[in-house]
């Protein structure tokens, strides 16, 4: 219960625009914990497989590695964007630049936000960066 009070305590300082997002957020955040759970739970079925000496099988062996690999660079990439995600939360309810590019510092248009609402480049920006391999400029 304390966490939905310390939630309603922070949307209560928020703009519509601002509650908006916030709502958005939170959504994506949860999809994302809904999804690292899931490959967690895949990663630990693997290894408990491994464990219980289910898999006999080279050809099932090298699969099973295989998905447990996957699972968790799967959870890897996860937890980045989760970081992305939580950085844009404190970044909004801190009132410091959410919504705003790092690179050329204008505003990242609305449709980019609904799409995608921790993003930290505009479109422009982000279409330069990943022409040069991630950098701003070379």
């Amino acid at each position: 219960m304390p966490r939905v009070s310390k939630v309603k305590s922070i949307t209560a300082k928020l703009t519509p625009e601002q509650k908006h997002h916030y709502d958005n957020l939170m959504a994506a955040r949860d999809a994302v914990m809904g999804r690292v759970k899931a490959y967690a739970e895949d990663v630990l079925d693997c290894s408990n497989a491994d464990k219980r000496g289910v898999t006999t099988h080279m050809a099932d062996m090298g699969s099973d590695s295989s998905r447990h690999e996957m699972g968790l660079q799967l959870m890897s990439e996860e937890g980045d964007v989760l970081e992305l995600i939580e950085e844009a939360i404190q970044r909004l309810v801190e009132n410091k630049n959410y919504g705003i590019c790092q690179d050329c510092g204008q505003p990242i248009p609305p449709a980019r936000l609904e799409v995608r609402p921790y993003a930290i480049y505009c479109t422009k920006c982000k279409s330069i960066r990943e022409k040069n391999g991630g950098n701003r400029l070379r």
